[in-house]
C-alpha cells in the first residue's frame, strides 16, 4: 500500500459529511483498492497486504477496525447507501481514478462471492439488488479480469488464501 493510495483515501474520507459518513465511505474507498488490487496475475502475499492495510486503517479510524471489518462492511447492506451518494461518487471519480466507478458493482459482486463462498450464508439483500440493477461494463481485458477474479475466489473459498483472512 502506497502513499499515494493512503492519501486519496483521506481526500474521499474528508468529503463525507459528519463521522458516520466519513468512516462509511473511508471503508467503501479502501475497500475498493484492497479488492482492485486482488485483479493482478501477480501472486499475492495476503498477510504482508493485509497487514499493510490493518496498519493505515488503524492511523486512520483507530482500533477495533480491520481489513476484515472493511470487508465485511463491504458485503452488507449498509454500503448501498454509500455507492449510491452522487457525492461519494464525485469523490471516487475526483481523487481515486486507479478505482474506475463503473468497476465498484463488480468489486462489490466479487466480495460478496467470496463472502458466500467463505460463509456459506444467503448472500440475497439491498446490496446484491443493487448489483443486479447496474450496468455490466466491459473490461478492456476481459480475460485477466476474469482469471483474476476466479483465481481470488478460489484460494479464498478453499481457505488457502483470502481477502482479509475471511
Amino acid at each position: 500500500m502506497d502513499s499515494v493510495i493512503k492519501e486519496n483515501v483521506l481526500a474521499v474520507t474528508r468529503c463525507g459529511r459528519g463521522t458516520v459518513e466519513a468512516t462509511a465511505w473511508f471503508r467503501t474507498a479502501l475497500g475498493l483498492y484492497y479488492l482492485s488490487g486482488l485483479m493482478t496475475p501477480d501472486e499475492l502475499d495476503f498477510k504482508k497486504v493485509d497487514r499493510d492495510f490493518n496498519r493505515f486503517i488503524y492511523q486512520s479510524i483507530g482500533k477495533g477496525h480491520s481489513i476484515t471489518s472493511v470487508l465485511q462492511f463491504m458485503s452488507g447492506d449498509k454500503v448501498v447507501a454509500v455507492v449510491e451518494s452522487p457525492r461519494f461518487i464525485a469523490a471516487m471519480k475526483a481523487h481515486c481514478p486507479q478505482v474506475p466507478v463503473n468497476t465498484i458493482p463488480f468489486l462489490l459482486s466479487l466480495n460478496l462471492g467470496v463472502a458466500k463462498n467463505i460463509s456459506k450464508v444467503d448472500i440475497g439483500g439491498a446490496l446484491l439488488d443493487w448489483i443486479e440493477r447496474q450496468p455490466t461494463p466491459v473490461p478492456s481485458e476481459p480475460a485477466a479480469v476474469t482469471d483474476a477474479a476466479s483465481d481470488g475466489a478460489t484460494e479464498a473459498a478453499d481457505g488457502s488464501a483470502g481477502p482479509g483472512g475471511l
